[in-house]
């Protein structure tokens, strides 16, 4: 009898771990995507790794302090750059495995989720539907997994009601964001990270290629952000 007993009991404590340790997936399509951005890290300039390095560096402290951090990604509309480093960014940290990770986007001024921004994520691997009108900025559920928390989407200002108004760090991935938002308020880190934006080639012959371009370059480098926290997070537990 105490033989079943301990042999029940171990059975359980197993189960029990292998379901903690067992994180629900990504999407098959989300994930190969994700599984090929590490191989192009080496893409990334010098320079360029050293500004993302610095982000990384932020979270590991934001984590450190409250074993979680918040993260805005600002643009000058919140349409497309912004809300690909959202959706991108916690597709990163989940694949890393850094918990509490919380992301968030807005702009200086409030447009809409451009379609060809919607369009490029969903070729990368994410689920993205219309929930509900907004006049001209409708919202958005984003997902990245199908037992995985929803991403409410829609274009706002980065101190929309949705968003955290402190202990945030402020990431701005456009150059008009970063010179009409000297100060980001509530924000305990601020550090600009632009890309160039792919409405240049609206209505071209190659703006999917240039929307593809761009999703896979903001992919790259939050994916390099996220493998050096958990890098660093690993060396720090040790």
């Amino acid at each position: 009898m105490y033989l079943k007993m301990s042999l029940l009991i171990v059975v359980f404590a197993a189960g029990l771990c292998a379901f903690k340790t067992t994180p629900p997936a990504l999407y098959k399509e989300l994930l190969t995507y994700c599984n090929t951005l590490p191989d192009e890290f080496n893409q990334i300039s010098t320079e360029r790794q050293k500004v993302l390095k610095q982000l990384a560096n932020h979270i590991v402290t934001a984590k450190a302090a409250d074993d979680k951090a918040s993260i805005t990604v600002i643009c000058s509309h919140n349409s497309r750059r912004s809300h690909m480093g959202q959706l991108l960014l916690a597709a990163a940290a989940h694949y890393y495995g850094i918990n509490n990770i919380h992301t968030f986007s807005g702009g200086t001024e409030a447009t809409a989720f451009n379609p060809r921004a919607i369009a490029a994520l969903e070729r990368a691997g994410f689920k993205i539907e219309k929930s509900a009108n907004k006049d001209q900025n409708p919202s958005y559920k984003a997902k990245m997994g199908a037992n995985l928390s929803e991403h409410l989407m829609y274009s706002k200002k980065y101190d929309d009601v949705m968003n955290p108004k402190e202990d945030f760090i402020a990431v701005l991935v456009c150059s008009e964001a970063d010179e009409a938002c000297p100060v980001v308020k509530g924000a305990t880190a601020r550090i600009a990270i632009p890309f160039e934006d792919p409405r240049h080639f609206d209505n071209t012959p190659s703006e999917q290629k240039q929307y593809d371009m761009r999703c896979r370059q903001i992919a790259r480098e939050l994916f390099f952000v996220m493998a050096n926290v958990k890098q660093t997070l690993a060396k720090n537990k040790g």
